[in-house]
């Protein structure tokens, strides 16, 4: 092992070690953050975060990204290309970490675990996203147009597209146009036969997007990762677990608009 003599962080070749002690120059420190990097080519990139700038532009829905190669992987929600294939199952994807994550259905292998609830993942990234959801109640993102807050700064982005009305991912076989990704890759897998069903390998079962598999297969092992802190009772999906809650309350946010009563649940309004 190689150590830095300035932090004692060790590294298995001479070149990660040459490549972090750049990291400690002043030359490549970002003079908003502080943050270091190994490369001029790496603080160039990071300093888009505090200017804005995203120079790299979809072609087809004129969406803007900071790398290039984030620009080359958001191609591929409009070309369908899915590069890269399980060996197990023939299923394809679009990003490698999609796959490295998709292997554990075949392998099993869920190292992370929730402390609260037990529950498993096969990606640290899976339990962090999994106690913001289930264990957090801190909702940091607020919409201008309604006031409602959001826990993840995406969520609030497509929930203002329910009030600009936009339509930003158009299909190139018609004349469609959709608020969201996922919706565009469903129309093209139901009405034009384009993409990758997600299959259940113990009923057959077709999905259209991974994440409805993967919830579709909690109920087949009987895994129910999110706990009401009210009364304990557990939930396969945060949603269910929100609907749940509202029996422990008494408030009711929905109005008839024609006799003033309240109620709930919008189901019910």
């Amino acid at each position: 092992m190689h150590s830095c003599s300035q932090c004692q962080k060790q590294f298995a070749t001479r070149l990660y070690l040459r490549r972090h002690v750049i990291a400690h120059s002043s030359q490549c420190k970002c003079t908003d953050c502080g943050k270091c990097f190994s490369s001029s080519q790496n603080l160039t990139t990071h300093r888009r975060s505090h200017s804005g700038e995203k120079p790299f532009e979809c072609t087809v829905c004129s969406k803007r990204f900071t790398r290039s190669g984030h620009l080359v992987t958001h191609s591929r929600i409009h070309s369908g290309e899915k590069p890269y294939k399980c060996q197990e199952c023939d299923q394809a994807f679009s990003q490698p970490c999609n796959l490295h994550t998709h292997m554990s259905v075949h392998t099993g292998d869920k190292p992370y675990k929730c402390s609260p609830c037990d529950a498993s993942f096969s990606r640290s990234c899976h339990l962090q996203r999994h106690k913001h959801h289930a264990h957090s109640n801190r909702r940091p993102y607020d919409c201008r147009y309604c006031g409602k807050r959001f826990k993840r700064s995406q969520d609030l982005k497509r929930h203002v597209y329910t009030h600009t009305g936009a339509k930003p991912y158009s299909c190139r076989h018609c004349s469609d146009c959709f608020t969201f990704d996922v919706q565009l890759k469903t129309h093209l897998l139901k009405s034009h036969n384009e993409g990758t069903w997600f299959v259940c390998h113990i009923c057959q079962k077709k999905f259209s997007q991974s994440i409805n598999l993967k919830v579709h297969l909690r109920r087949h092992e009987g895994v129910k990762p999110y706990v009401c802190s009210d009364c304990q009772k557990c939930f396969c999906t945060a949603s269910e677990t929100k609907h749940h809650l509202l029996t422990h309350s008494d408030v009711k946010l929905f109005c008839c608009g024609s006799c003033g009563k309240f109620y709930k649940k919008k189901t019910t309004l």
